[in-house]
C-alpha cells in the first residue's frame, strides 16, 4: 500500500539523517518523497489539499498559535515562570519574523505537504473516512518526530517529557488536520503550522534550550514538552472539532 510505503521510508530517512547529526535538514527528505509518491498517483492538486482556502480558515489558523501560545505565556507569567531579563528582543523578534514566514513554503513543501498532502490523498483514495485519514495522518506524523526528541539532535529533550511531547504532537497533527478539513487547503495548515514554531521556538525554547521568556520549567509550561500544553492544545482541538460537527 502506498500509504505504508511513502510513511515508512519517510520515518526510516529521517531517522538515519537525525541519527547522523543532519536534523536541521532531515525535514527536506520528504520533498522529493512526496513528488515521487504525488507523480506515480497522479493526484489532482485540490485532493493535495493546493487550495487557497477560506478566511475562516486562515482565521483559525492564525488564531490556534496566537491564542494557545498567549494563554500559555500568561499562565507562566503568573505563575512566575517568565524571566526576560537577559533577552535580546531584537534578535527574538526577526527570528519569529523569519520562521513565521519563510516557514510557510518551508512547511507547504515538507510536512505539510507530505502528511496533509500526499497521505491524506492516499487514504481517502483507499477508501478511508474523513475521521480515519485525520487520526492516520496524525499518528503518522508523530512518528516521523520520534526521533528528533528521542536522539541526540539539539531538539531532544528528557525521557520524562517524551511522553508528553508526543501527546502534543498528536494534538498538533490533529488541529492541523482539522484546519485542513475545514478549508480544504495545505496552505492554511501550513500558515498555522509556521507560526506556531515561529512563536514556539523563539519564544519557549527547543529541547534543552532556553527561550526568550526565560521559562526554565518546560515540563510544565511547555507548548509541545509541557502539561500546560496538552490541556490547550486538546481544548483548541475540541472547539474545531465542534466546528466540523456543526458544519457537517
Amino acid at each position: 500500500m502506498p500509504a505504508i510505503a511513502g510513511t515508512s521510508a519517510a520515518i526510516a530517512i529521517t531517522t538515519a539523517m537525525d541519527a547522523n547529526g543532519l536534523v536541521a535538514f532531515s525535514a527536506l527528505s520528504l520533498i522529493p518523497l512526496t513528488a515521487l509518491f504525488w507523480y506515480l498517483q497522479k493526484f489532482p492538486r485540490a485532493e493535495m489539499g493546493l487550495a487557497w482556502g477560506s478566511a475562516r480558515g486562515y482565521g483559525l489558523a492564525v488564531a490556534y498559535p496566537v491564542v494557545v501560545l498567549g494563554l500559555t505565556a500568561l499562565i507562566a507569567w503568573a505563575a512566575g515562570a517568565v524571566d526576560t531579563s537577559e533577552t535580546d528582543w531584537n534578535k527574538t523578534l526577526i527570528n519569529i519574523g523569519l520562521m513565521s514566514t519563510i516557514g510557510i513554503l518551508m512547511g507547504l513543501i515538507t510536512e505539510e505537504g507530505f502528511f496533509r498532502g500526499w497521505l491524506w490523498a492516499t487514504l481517502k483514495r483507499a477508501g478511508q473516512s474523513d475521521m480515519q485519514v485525520l487520526l492516520w495522518t496524525s499518528m503518522a506524523f508523530t512518528a516521523w518526530h520520534i526521533a528528533a526528541i528521542a536522539l541526540d539532535t539539539g531538539f531532544d529533550v528528557p525521557a520524562a517529557e517524551i511522553p508528553v511531547y508526543l501527546v502534543n504532537a498528536t494534538l498538533l497533527g490533529l488541529i492541523w488536520g482539522m484546519l485542513r478539513l475545514l478549508s480544504g487547503s495545505i496552505v492554511v495548515a501550513s500558515v498555522s503550522h509556521a507560526l506556531w514554531n515561529g512563536l514556539d521556538y523563539p519564544l519557549f525554547g527547543f529541547g534543552e534550550k532556553v527561550g526568550a521568556l526565560g521559562i526554565e520549567q518546560t515540563h510544565i509550561f511547555g507548548p509541545e514538552v509541557g502539561l500546560v500544553g496538552i490541556v490547550l492544545n486538546l481544548l483548541f482541538a475540541a472547539m474545531l472539532y465542534r466546528i466540523l460537527k456543526r458544519g457537517r
